[in-house]
This record gives C-alpha cells, sequence and structure tokens, in this order.
C-alpha cells in the first residue's frame, strides 16, 4: 500500500537572480521580498563561512573550495507545511529522501517534529531545536 505525500510547500530560487521566476518574484508583497532578500544574503553569508571552515577541514584553501561551489551556486528558499489530515494513516508528510546538495540549511520555526536522519539503515526523529538552524554538509 503506498502512502501519498500530504504538504502544502512553496519553493523559491532566489540566487543567481537570472535563475528567479519572473513572472513570480515582482508579485509577491514587497515586504516578503525584501525579508527574502535579506534572509537569502543572510545565509549565502553563512553557508561562505562554512565553507571556509570545511576547506580548514579538509585541508584546502578557501578560495578553492569557494570555486568549487560558488560557480554553481544555487539557493532556494523551501517553506513546508503539513496541515492536518482527515485520513493519517494514508500519508506522509514528506517521502523519505536524502538532500543532494552541497550544503542545506533547515530553520525548524516549531516544535513539530518532521526532520529525520537515517542511522543503521533505520529513519530516526530529530527533537527540533527552535530557531537554529540544523546543517547538512
Amino acid at each position: 500500500e503506498q502512502k501519498l505525500d500530504w504538504a502544502d510547500l512553496f519553493i523559491l530560487t532566489t540566487n543567481p537572480v537570472g535563475l528567479r521566476r519572473d513572472h513570480v518574484f515582482p508579485k509577491l508583497p514587497l515586504p516578503l521580498r525584501d525579508t527574502v532578500e535579506t534572509y537569502s544574503a543572510e545565509l549565502k553569508s553563512i553557508a561562505k563561512i562554512l565553507f571556509a571552515k570545511m576547506a580548514i577541514a579538509l585541508n584546502v584553501t578557501p578560495e578553492e573550495m569557494e570555486k568549487f561551489f560558488d560557480d554553481d551556486l544555487v539557493q532556494r528558499l523551501r517553506m513546508n507545511y503539513y496541515p492536518p489530515c482527515p485520513q493519517p494513516d494514508q500519508v506522509i508528510g514528506l517521502t523519505p529522501h536524502s538532500d543532494t546538495t552541497g550544503l542545506t540549511m533547515l530553520l525548524q520555526i516549531n516544535e513539530v517534529e518532521g526532520l529525520q536522519i537515517k542511522k543503521n539503515g533505520k529513519w530516526l526523529p530529530v527533537k527540533p531545536l527552535p530557531n537554529a538552524f540544523v546543517v547538512n554538509v
């Protein structure tokens, strides 16, 4: 028996600007656009710091690490909402998956458990830390 995804998603490419969908971004309310711009710029700054730290751990220069990622850097903002479901036994929030990007920064804004890690072949829940980032490398 197959379980179906049960979630509402909003995914917005923020960088590079040339990959934005021109028919969507300008139609967002100005306060949201400003917030998205600021938030994505801050996340990019954090990513550069993390890449520099990774470079040290890998014994390469920060410039080499930045060059490896910066040319192909695509930044997306994804918001997930999991509404109540009348038949929860027939659905799953999102199908189990692994992020295939170089770096994922996840902000869990509430205490709803949804993030899981795979350890020894089993998916285990991660207890949310409100207002903290979870970083997947």
